[in-house]
């Protein structure tokens, strides 16, 4: 019995973390940006768009970016293609509220499932 309950336990705490590209569509806002452990300043509305057929729009303030994007196949990888520039993510945690990627370049990111 203890066993049952062990596992339904480890069960529950691996679907809270899961991954997967369906988690991923949708919109994202910036919430905290970390570089080399200092949080710098948010200045405009920042968001990534993920789109079903892996298209990508990034948004800072007005500005927008489109582009393409890949979650690994182990889910642990995000890929951000935008023009000729691609970009890889490791991905620290990642639900369906909430995600955290980081990148030598960009540091560590955080964000939050927008409303739709």
């Amino acid at each position: 019995m203890k066993l049952l309950i062990a596992s339904l336990l480890f069960l529950g705490a691996v679907s809270v973390n899961a991954q997967t590209s369906k988690e991923l569509i949708g919109k994202w806002k910036l919430v905290k940006e970390t570089k080399d452990g200092v949080d710098k300043e948010i200045k405009d509305d920042t968001y990534q768009v993920f789109f079903d057929d892996g298209k990508f729009e990034g948004i800072v303030g007005s500005k927008t970016s489109n582009g393409k994007w890949k979650l690994s196949d182990d889910n642990k990888v995000l890929t951000v293609k935008i023009s000729i520039i691609k970009v890889k993510f490791t991905i620290e945690y990642f639900d369906a509220k909430r995600r955290v990627i980081n990148n030598d370049m960009t540091g560590r990111l955080e964000y939050e499932k927008a409303a739709d």
